[in-house]
C-alpha cells in the first residue's frame, strides 16, 4: 500500500496559512494544521479541509516552545502517517511599527524566537525524523513562506525583516543538508497579499500599487501563494534545490 501524503501546515487557521491547508488538501493531502490557540476559525478550517474528502486534525502549537515539537510531530503521525510535507507558514509580526531607534528587545526576541529559531528548529526537527527513515518513493518537502522583507527593507518593522532574512538563509542551508536524503526544500516569499493581518494597511498600499509599486497593480491573494506551495510540494520542480520563489506582483523586480 503505498504510503499517503500527510501535510503540517502552521499556522493555518485564517489567511495564507489556511489558503495553504485547503489546497494541498484538494491536492490529495491528508492534513494537520496548527496555531498557538484553539479557535473557532481553525475548528472551521479543519472541518472545511474534511468537506474535501481527506483526514484533517487541527493542534495548538506555540512556535517557539522548541522542547513541544517533537510531540507535535507524533501527534501528526499517531493520528495521520508521517509527515511527508512541513509547511512553515506561522509566525509573528512586530509588536508596534516604529522608528527603528525604539525597537525593543521584547519585541525583537519575539519575532526571531518564533520566525526564525522556531522555525529553525521544526525543520531540524522534521529532518532528524527523515534521515532516521526508512528511503520512500513518496515525495517530501519543506516549504517556508517568508516574506519579500526577507530581501526589501522596511526600517518600521526592523525586526520582523532580520527574522525574515535569516529564516530564508536557514531554509538555504536545510536546502543543502536534506538534498541528499531526498527532501526538497523551498522558500515562498509572498509580497503584498490580501489578509486580514494586511487590513490596516491596505489604503496606504492601495494608493502605492496603483503608482507603479508592483507590475501587476493588484494586491495577491492567499489562494495565490496556495498554489505555489502546491506546486512545490507535489513536486513540480523536481530539479530544484533551495529556490526562492516570489509571489509579489513584482514588487522585488528591479526597476526604474
Amino acid at each position: 500500500m503505498q504510503q499517503r501524503q500527510v501535510a503540517l501546515v502552521t499556522g493555518a487557521r485564517r489567511g495564507i496559512g489556511r489558503a495553504i491547508a485547503l489546497e494541498l488538501a484538494n491536492a490529495g493531502f491528508d492534513v494537520a494544521i496548527t496555531d498557538v490557540e484553539t479557535s473557532e476559525e481553525l475548528i472551521a478550517t479543519r472541518g472545511d479541509i474534511e468537506r474535501i474528502g481527506v483526514k484533517c486534525i487541527a493542534l495548538t502549537s506555540n512556535l517557539a516552545d522548541i522542547a513541544r515539537q517533537g510531540a507535535l510531530f507524533d501527534s501528526v503521525e499517531q493520528a495521520l502517517g508521517p509527515v511527508t510535507c512541513l509547511v512553515n507558514n506561522a509566525g509573528v509580526s512586530v509588536m508596534l511599527r516604529g522608528d527603528l531607534l525604539d525597537v525593543t528587545p521584547e519585541s525583537y526576541d519575539r519575532c526571531l524566537n518564533v520566525n526564525t529559531r522556531g522555525t529553525f528548529f521544526l525543520m531540524q526537527a522534521f529532518g532528524r525524523r527523515i534521515a532516521r527513515a526508512p528511503q520512500s518513493h513518496v515525495n517530501r518537502s519543506i516549504i517556508t513562506i517568508t516574506s519579500s522583507n526577507a530581501v526589501a527593507a522596511a526600517p518600521e518593522r526592523s525586526e520582523y525583516c532580520v527574522s525574515k532574512a535569516g529564516l530564508s538563509m536557514a531554509t538555504t542551508l536545510f536546502s543543502l543538508r536534506l538534498a541528499e536524503l531526498g527532501v526538497s526544500v523551498f522558500e515562498v516569499q509572498p509580497g503584498l497579499i490580501e489578509t486580514e493581518m494586511t487590513a490596516p494597511s491596505k489604503a496606504r498600499y492601495d494608493t502605492l500599487i496603483n503608482n507603479g509599486l508592483t507590475a501587476i497593480r493588484r494586491w495577491g491573494t492567499p489562494d495565490e501563494v496556495a498554489l505555489t506551495v502546491r506546486t512545490l510540494a507535489t513536486g513540480g520542480l523536481p530539479f530544484s534545490v533551495g529556490q526562492a520563489i516570489r509571489v509579489d506582483g513584482g514588487l522585488l523586480v528591479s526597476k526604474y
